[in-house]
């Protein structure tokens, strides 16, 4: 890991004086997202929630930043024993405050019932606390990203499911997603069918079908959108989890959040997503990430979930072209820091890890790149209005497409879609010059 660093330090520094990275200094927009920011947000809306530090050296989750939001009337023994009672020490943390409604989206890892069934007073203790701290009434929905059967199997190994008895209130639902190496697969097959120039139509049709990616993306997309109808439409709380809780889980409660939350949507608030809920929440970029689909290595841990995750950004500015504030410009910046990039801000794969290679004072942060004035222009949506409701998105295949911005680059010039990018941009600032402003309605038309 180590050497790693070393070797993006010397890039950075050969680089340091052209593109994004002139004129930065070391510790510029690392603390642009600290967790506290977020609480500060939650704490406006609710008292019900507190900021923890009990994971302030690790030692309790090693996977979690050191700070994490719970519920107040839980005390940090409680947590300890809770961590203990989950894979990883990934006990139950907040994600997301939904004010409208007065619940809330929650992730963690599987609780370790293993074969003899074992319970935890104070796990059913915290997801008790998370109902009484919402609105009267309300339920609560564990959303596993597992099948039953998997879930089931897993308690052989010493994992499991929360049972319906030790917690009352709350209703397991299970949505499987695919990751690890089926995921990487698909992947593989679809960049080797869009780098085939010689087949047909057809066969390249039929290629692309085969290699299953698009299923994938309707599937993290509509398991995002029951976790979404769970906490603004149900008024229920939420809790998302698979075995270990750092793949599909930060996939389905990231979009969740795009879904329900217009200030996600923006460019500061977009970052802010990215860093709390995939950088600091201990997605393994270091292993998820570490070659790319042209690799011949196939290392176990190679998974590209985090670009699923810009996909499905993808296809929601897509089906709403006036909701987000950054373009197809953001997500592929974001693509290509995740797997090669002369910052720092997606080094390691937990906030552990950084604090030991120093990546903050070591490195600049991708954020302070990309929030430069010249940078901006090639990010931001020049026909963004802000829309304060939620965007629901179609979920069927016939209105999801290939992201050719990503998928096709390597084989069609992109210049034809920058100079299109200008145009767009020429024609706003010519009707804002002349008074005109766009407007978005509570049913955006899709593309």
């Amino acid at each position: 890991m180590q050497g790693g660093l070393e070797y993006l330090q010397r890039r950075e520094l050969r680089s340091a004086g052209a593109g994004s990275a002139r004129g930065l200094r070391l510790g510029d927009a690392w603390h642009f997202h600290p967790p506290e920011r977020y609480y500060k947000r939650v704490a406006r809306e609710t008292n019900a929630w507190r900021l923890s530090e009990v994971n302030g050296d690790f030692s309790l989750c090693p996977s979690y930043p050191r700070a994490v939001i719970v519920p107040r009337a839980v005390d940090d023994d409680a947590l300890a024993r809770c961590a203990r009672f989950r894979q990883g020490g990934r006990f139950p943390v907040l994600s997301y405050h939904h004010a409208p409604s007065g619940t809330v989206l929650l992730r963690s890892s599987q609780p370790l019932t293993g074969p003899q069934k074992r319970r935890c007073a104070e796990d059913e203790e915290l997801l008790r606390a998370v109902l009484a701290g919402a609105r009267p009434g309300a339920r609560g929905f564990v959303l596993d990203t597992r099948s039953a059967q998997a879930a089931k199997q897993a308690r052989v190994t010493g994992g499991g499911t929360e049972a319906k008895a030790a917690y009352p209130g709350w209703k397991r639902l299970h949505r499987p997603l695919e990751r690890g190496w089926p995921l990487q697969e698909s992947f593989v097959r679809l960049v080797e069918a869009c780098g085939d120039l010689e087949q047909s139509m057809d066969r390249w049709l039929s290629h692309l079908e085969a290699c299953h990616w698009l299923a994938h993306v309707k599937e993290a997309l509509s398991t995002a959108c029951l976790a979404a109808q769970g906490v603004g439409r149900e008024g229920a709380c939420v809790l998302v989890h698979g075995a270990e809780g750092m793949d599909s889980t930060l996939l389905v409660t990231s979009l969740a959040q795009l879904i329900l939350d217009p200030s996600s949507r923006t460019i500061a608030g977009f970052q802010e997503l990215v860093e709390r809920e995939w950088i600091q929440a201990g997605h393994p970029f270091q292993l998820r990430c570490a070659h790319s689909a042209f690799s011949h290595a196939r290392p176990k841990h190679e998974a590209p979930t985090f670009l699923l995750f810009l996909d499905c950004v993808w296809q929601l500015g897509r089906q709403f072209p006036l909701s987000l504030e950054f373009g197809e410009g953001l997500l592929l910046a974001l693509f290509e820091h995740a797997y090669a990039s002369p910052f720092g801000t997606f080094l390691c794969s937990s906030e552990k890890e950084r604090c030991l290679c120093e990546v903050r004072t070591r490195t600049h942060s991708l954020w302070s790149g990309l929030n430069q004035p010249k940078e901006q222009r090639k990010l931001r949506n020049p026909l963004y209005v802000p829309n304060p409701l939620a965007i629901w998105p179609s979920v069927e295949l016939q209105t999801l497409r290939l992201w050719q911005g990503l998928f096709l680059r390597w084989i069609r010039p992109p210049e034809s879609s920058e100079v299109a990018w200008e145009k767009v941009w020429q024609i706003v600032t010519d009707k804002k010059t002349e008074g005109c402003e766009p407007t978005v309605s509570a049913s955006e038309p899709q593309l």
